[in-house]
């Protein structure tokens, strides 16, 4: 990171800034065209979790080229200046990289899905019924290298 003063490294609050934001933004390519899908999620374990349709052009990308790219943030401020080219934005943000894998067994998709559930609401538990479970497509990133940078605060 170019500006290490404003690096987080502490992997507890990175986690919490994980488990604060409402979007995480994923970033795919495939034959050299970038693809960004903003999408809910949830995190566990060095893991994201998402839920899409069976088919759609996110998990074309996805097969063809499993590794992808994240991007959150919270906190965002706008901080006006006299100079206009003097405005910036106090912000909270994670830029992080992984391996997709398509979750297929029952179980595990329940599991997954209530972690996804958990990022949005106190509950633990949740209700699913067999052929929601089967209409969905629920994805696990394995995190390889994610960065949190603190901005203004």
């Amino acid at each position: 990171m170019r500006r290490s003063e404003k690096e987080v490294r502490d992997i507890a609050e990175i986690e919490e800034i994980l488990k604060r934001a409402d979007i995480c933004r994923l970033g795919l390519c495939v034959d050299n065209i970038p693809y960004v899908v903003p999408m809910s999620f949830g995190y566990k374990n060095n893991c994201l979790y998402l839920h899409s349709a069976k088919e759609g052009k996110k998990i074309d990308i996805m097969k063809a080229n499993p590794k992808v790219c994240f991007e959150l943030e919270v906190d965002t401020e706008l901080v006006k200046k006299d100079i206009a080219c003097n405005w910036g934005m106090k912000f909270i943000s994670i830029i992080g990289f992984g391996i997709v894998r398509f979750i297929e067994e029952k179980l595990d998709k329940k599991e997954a899905l209530n972690i996804i559930m958990s990022q949005y609401s106190k509950d633990k538990t949740f209700e699913y019924r067999d052929e929601q479970i089967e209409a969905v497509t629920v994805i696990e990133i394995m995190i390889t290298e994610m960065n949190c940078k603190k901005s203004g605060y």
